[in-house]
């Protein structure tokens, strides 16, 4: 799909021309176009639905393969974890982990180390809470419907914070 352009929040944006666009897995290409597509199809469509959150769904997975990706590369997980079922990035990315119980265990400490503070490792979390966390689950008070505007913001978020990440950690392109 190179070159191929979407609509999203009333901008054209060609994904190739991202600084990270050759360091990541062709799935993760995918799903972000997939996201574009949905965003730039849904415009167009008579029917309304009260929750959006179905535009945001592969760019939230393909933010989260991101994250594991850059975080194996910059050493702040092993490849055991990198490839196995049980490394959570909502665990390891969270600011109030418990740091007597998960000893070791956190990412978004070694990002503020890495970084000298906090501002990368609290993007790359609230990117994670608001546009995969709190938009994926459903709790009785807490119905997290999304409209289609705030869709499209959501998934220009997760690819500014990519963006973010992939200047502020100086990984260097795979092409």
């Amino acid at each position: 799909m190179k070159g191929r352009l979407y609509i999203i929040y009333t901008t054209m944006i060609d994904l190739t021309e991202r600084v990270w666009w050759d360091y990541v897995h062709q799935d993760i290409k995918d799903l972000l176009n997939e996201s574009n597509l949905l965003a730039a199809k849904v415009e167009n469509w008579d029917e309304k639905f009260h929750d959006y959150a179905f535009v945001v769904f592969p760019a939230a997975k393909a933010y989260e393969g991101f994250l594991k990706t850059l975080f194996l590369d910059m050493g702040f997980i092993d490849e055991d974890e990198y490839r196995g079922k049980r490394f959570r990035i909502g665990k390891a990315l969270n600011p109030s982990l418990d740091r007597k119980r998960y000893r070791g265990e956190s990412v978004y400490d070694r990002i503020v180390e890495y970084c000298g503070g906090e501002e990368l490792a609290k993007s790359l979390w609230d990117t994670w809470k608001n546009g995969r966390n709190l938009l994926f689950h459903w709790f009785p008070e807490e119905k997290n419907a999304i409209s289609f505007d705030e869709a499209k913001t959501m998934v220009m978020e997760i690819i500014d914070t990519m963006d973010l990440a992939f200047g502020e950690c100086k990984i260097e392109s795979k092409s």
